[in-house]
């Protein structure tokens, strides 16, 4: 039996609004991909998933027509499988090791989650949960992936955990950075609202380094400290023209568009540059996002430009098959070298590049980008995205005495996950986890080494 395809809205449909493009299994599609689930003896799915799910188990259980059972299970080890069903790259990750895959196409892992998900929240009330309280606090810096996953597991587990987070509503990246068209964002606050009913509290604007530094936290008898403050600091290329008008950083136009609604405008009125002719750099799931979105908001043309190959780009698959299905224009091999202003110099109209081919690999181990002299072209743009990557805010590691930091400002974690600093933990991006699967892996195994740590001081 063949995998049971993602149902998804047509795409010169979808590519118009902010609705989200995947439907969801119907329960008949979900009973049938789940059982062609081979039950194997020595499952190696479970390898590959940071989060340790269970995956054989909620399987059975959907393949056994048992949902209510699947979802137990699930929120047995993942607090977000919502937003993992939907945003989790599962084909590099456990559905790469499903043994089916071997020889046929690999379970749909994630599809299944996502249904499971959905359906508990449309058929089981989750209730407010009483855990006998061990009456010792833990502070957890951001509310991104990691932050909430460390929280969640903390607070089940009897600890008072408060998250401290320095926009005015929580998500992180999951809110500010992921579209509605991938993530909506009600699905985001029913997860959210379950761990406020598991024990987690919110402290909104809040900005740990100015308004509260680490050691007023432990001040405040906080025992030990997660940060989890993700990675906003966005990377630009350096090259003439940057500074002109319309010009962004990936972070900021999905800011403006998902955390403060651009594209509501004018019941919202925050402003964005549209643009007829956009030109987004980069080739991972950011940048993906951002010609997406660019198209919604109205672009004629949208055109990805990457200085590699497709076949180098860190993007899901789904993310990019999704992009042309809706009229995205890939520009491989190519790299811009300046970008073009008008007569007075102030706003973008065209960028100047060059055509690539690839050498030797790397240290990541792609192939690298080598320029082919004379090969120069420009391409007619009147709005610029910059997706090149993020580095962590500088703000709560510089201002704290004694955390250390690599040269790229990411925080040095040891093989617990603690710091520099006794009892200052830390994961995700501010630690080096660039995905929001792995960020949630390591705040999950940050959980358990903060309790660890806490049970050497009693």
């Amino acid at each position: 039996m063949s995998r049971i395809a993602m149902p998804q809205r047509e795409a010169e449909i979808r590519n118009k609004d902010f609705i989200e493009v995947n439907t969801g299994y119907t329960d008949e599609q979900a009973l049938a991909e789940a059982k062609r689930c081979l039950k194997c003896p020595k499952p190696m799915c479970v390898q590959g998933c940071p989060v340790e799910i269970e995956i054989p188990a909620f399987i059975g259980a959907l393949s056994d027509d048992n949902p209510f059972k699947a979802a137990k299970i699930l929120k047995g080890k993942n607090s977000l499988s919502a937003v993992c069903g939907r945003v989790c790259p599962q084909e590099k990750q456990c559905e790469k090791h499903c043994i089916l895959g071997k020889k046929d196409e690999p379970i749909a892992i994630g599809n299944l989650e996502r249904y499971t998900a959905d359906w508990a929240a449309e058929n089981i009330k989750e209730k407010n949960i009483s855990v006998e309280s061990k009456g010792i606090k833990v502070a957890v810096i951001g509310s991104g992936p990691a932050g909430l996953t460390c929280a969640g597991d903390l607070a089940k587990a009897g600890y008072e955990t408060v998250i401290y987070e320095s926009l005015h509503n929580s998500g992180g990246v999951l809110r500010y950075g992921i579209p509605e068209f991938r993530l909506p964002k009600s699905i985001l606050d029913y997860e959210i609202d379950a761990l406020k009913k598991a024990g987690v509290s919110f402290k909104f604007n809040t900005l740990i380094g100015r308004t509260i530094t680490i050691d007023e936290l432990f001040k405040d008898n906080y025992k030990a400290i997660f940060i989890g403050s993700g990675a906003g600091l966005p990377t630009f290329m350096g090259i003439e023209g940057e500074n002109l008008k319309n010009i962004y950083s990936a972070n900021e136009f999905l800011s403006r568009v998902n955390l403060m609604r651009a594209a509501d405008f004018p019941e919202y009125d925050t402003p964005v540059y549209k643009g007829s002719n956009v030109i987004v750099v980069g080739g991972g799931n950011t940048a993906m996002d951002s010609v997406r979105t660019a198209k919604r908001l109205g672009a004629d043309t949208v055109t990805l430009v990457y200085p590699r190959s497709e076949a180098e780009m860190p993007d899901r698959l789904e993310e990019k098959i999704h992009a042309k299905e809706e009229g995205v224009q890939f520009m491989p091999l190519t790299n811009p070298i300046r970008f073009i202003g008008d007569d007075k110099h102030y706003f973008v109209t065209q960028v100047e590049c060059l055509k690539m081919e690839l050498g030797e690999p790397d240290a990541s181990g792609r192939r690298k980008p080598q320029e082919i002299a004379g090969s120069n072209f420009t391409i007619e743009a009147d709005c610029v995205i910059l997706a090149l990557g993020l580095n962590p805010n500088p703000v709560l590691t510089s201002l704290t005495k004694g955390l250390k930091t690599n040269e790229r400002g990411r925080i040095i974690i040891d093989d617990n996950l603690m710091s520099s600093i006794p009892g200052v933990f830390a994961g995700g991006d501010i630690a080096g986890g660039s995905t929001v699967i792995e960020a949630m892996g390591m705040g999950k195994q940050a959980a358990r080494k903060i309790m660890d740590y806490l049970n050497t001081l009693k």
